[in-house]
């Protein structure tokens, strides 16, 4: 049963993928959906990164010494400000390496 079910969500991902990224189907998206899948990647990251950065040992943790939080704060406000991502990824991986522990 556990194997019919990987098989049935590893064909039902790949169609997916498929029917987008193939340039010979005639499967095209609309401006309006073409937007709204621009905010998927910010949403799914952000919803990988936040329990990362604000939960430790089953709490809420939202105090200055949790590095995870300074570091997030860090890349957020130059992201914001427009810097280049690189640069803001480097800075809070930076900021960190030298974060004393």
């Amino acid at each position: 049963m556990i194997w019919l079910i990987l098989l049935s969500c590893a064909l039902l991902v790949f169609a997916s993928r498929y029917l987008f990224l193939e340039p010979r189907l005639p499967v095209r998206l609309g401006r309006r959906s073409q937007q709204l899948l621009s905010y998927s990647a910010p949403a799914v990251l952000s919803a990988i990164a936040a329990p990362l950065i604000f939960i430790k040992e089953q709490s809420i943790d939202l105090h200055w010494h949790n590095p995870y939080l300074a570091c997030g704060l860090l890349v957020a406000v130059l992201a914001r400000l427009g810097a280049n991502a690189l640069i803001a990824i480097a800075a809070g991986m930076g900021l960190f390496l030298i974060w004393p522990f």
